[in-house]
């Protein structure tokens, strides 16, 4: 039930910052919906699919379909609110990078995958749908970036391996999961935390 609850969360959130993007990038109420449903829905499309977990989530449970079509509609019409805010999609993605690498991982791991696989799953799920959308909006997707963000992804889907191997609680690994990522996140975010640039000199 946890799990469900985040993953809805999760759902929610992500359809936000879809939402939000597409606002700032003056689209129509359907480009908000498409951009919020890739946002919410793709990572884990794509897992399902990879995994061979078919039907795919969305399509056998339509309750995420639901909190998608909520989401957007509340975040268009708190546009007033939220679009002076400066870091509002990205704390939110950070959010939603936490949760949706936590279901990703749990999926795998509850359908027999080995660990690392089970940790690339966790990262694909939390980034490929933020991913989906950056490039539908014509911007560099956010994992492809210098700051540390599918890194964040895979510290906590190996925090999540590890904690489960060693027979921890299942809400203490998720608990703390979500939040190394999203930590991991704002400290990207606020603290201009990145990675080494790769750069080749050409004369």
């Amino acid at each position: 039930m946890l799990l469900y609850f985040l993953d809805l969360l999760g759902t929610g959130v992500f359809a936000a910052t879809g939402a939000m993007v597409a606002a700032r990038r003056n689209m129509d109420i359907f480009g908000a919906l498409v951009l919020a449903f890739v946002t919410a829905v793709g990572g884990g499309t794509i897992r399902d699919a990879i995994l061979g977990s078919t039907p795919v989530f969305w399509i056998t449970d339509t309750l995420y379909l639901q909190v998608v079509c909520l989401a957007t509609a509340v975040t268009l019409l708190g546009k007033a609110w939220w679009h002076r805010t400066r870091h509002m999609v990205q704390v939110l993605d950070a959010l939603g990078l936490g949760v949706f690498t936590v279901i990703g991982v749990e999926k795998a791991l509850s359908l027999n995958a080995e660990p690392m696989i089970a940790v690339i799953m966790g990262m694909l799920t939390g980034a490929g749908g933020g991913a989906i959308r950056d490039v539908l909006a014509g911007r560099v997707p956010m994992v492809l970036r210098q700051e540390i963000y599918a890194t964040a992804a895979i510290a906590g889907g190996v925090l999540y391996t590890v904690m489960h191997d060693g027979g921890m609680d299942r809400s203490v690994v998720v608990v703390a999961c979500a939040t190394l990522v999203f930590v991991l996140r704002l400290l990207a975010i606020y603290c201009n935390l990145s990675l080494p640039k790769v750069s080749v000199r050409t004369q």
